[in-house]
């Protein structure tokens, strides 16, 4: 019987480290992600989309750096808007071709979507998350005392503007996508959905924030109902104890034993830990299931065959 999966493709896998940002080089990745993608679809299962856009969007920001003596800079909000159009499009464009040259006439549909969070978030205090590109030290004194911004040294390469990023509450727009994932493939709410809050009138308003993308996808699979939330990584399995003689790959695993690995700091905070936290919290439900796979091996994960899954 076919699942509802909320699918969360990283960043890095529209355009690999090291690789020129072209447009052919990302959309070559796209068509090979799109290719794995239509195999979940034909194995029958219902499928939303989501994805990162560390990449693009920092190379948006770069350009508005770079340009704005002769056109002015657009804020953050306006950069993920405009990076989840570019993959949008990219996406959408690959996913049709792909079903095409099968005679399948699933419809995809790409939205352009806000994210809500609350305005008075702890992390506006604490901005952490570093974005665009790198500049010297006094560089960066300048940017604080000419825009305000918050500048932070990032890892000895120099300094990086940070910026907050809160709690998703809601995924604007989810009625629709219930809606429409009966008959279409979906794309939505790319690099963690456009930041937004409301005033005390109710009137929407971008912030300079980045929600991070597992959680928005955790709250998009919480919100539509998903049966499966999949995060995909260049690595077919988690590990614990990794790069130790007593290494040990996860299969099938329960949220407490789960858990147990977290508080045991098994995870990098970095990069595997949000994305175990976020599949634990979909799998706390009866007949929820978090996955963290490989692209290749997803249609093998969502048979229990690959992958690391949580359940209750």
């Amino acid at each position: 019987m076919g699942k509802k999966v909320v699918l969360a493709l990283g960043g890095n896998a529209i355009l690999q480290p090291k690789q020129e940002a072209t447009f052919e080089n990302q959309y070559q990745n796209v068509v090979n992600a799109a290719n794995r993608m239509v195999e979940i679809s034909e194995a029958g299962h219902k499928i939303v989309v989501t994805h990162g856009n560390g990449p693009q969007v920092g190379n948006i920001i770069a350009q508005n750096e770079a340009a704005k003596e002769e056109i002015p800079a657009m804020p953050i909000f306006v950069n993920n808007a405009e990076s989840q159009g570019m993959i949008g499009y990219m996406m959408e464009s690959a996913l049709k071709n792909r079903l095409a040259e099968g005679g399948d006439k699933t419809n995809v549909v790409t939205l352009l979507t806000m994210v809500e969070v609350d305005k008075d978030d702890k992390a506006f205090d604490n901005p952490t998350k570093p974005v665009g590109v790198f500049f010297t030290e006094e560089e960066a004194k300048k940017m604080t005392e000419e825009k305000g911004y918050q500048m932070a040294e990032d890892a000895g390469r120099g300094f990086r503007r940070v910026v907050p990023s809160p709690e998703p509450k809601v995924i604007h727009g989810v009625e629709e996508i219930k809606t429409l994932i009966e008959t279409s493939l979906v794309v939505s709410s790319g690099g963690g959905g456009i930041p937004i809050y409301r005033d005390d009138k109710g009137q929407i308003h971008g912030v300079e924030a980045v929600i991070d993308k597992d959680r928005s996808g955790l709250k998009l699979a919480q919100q539509t109902e998903a049966d499966v939330f999949m995060m995909l990584t260049d690595v077919p399995n988690v590990y614990i104890n990794f790069g130790k003689e007593n290494e040990q790959k996860l299969e099938e695993i329960t949220v407490e034993e789960a858990e147990k690995h977290v508080a045991d700091g098994q995870f990098p905070a970095g990069s595997m830990l949000p994305k175990i936290e976020a599949a634990i919290a979909f799998a706390k439900h009866e007949g929820k299931e978090g996955i963290i796979c490989s692209l290749d091996e997803a249609v093998l994960a969502l048979e229990g065959k690959a992958g690391t899954r949580i359940k209750l």
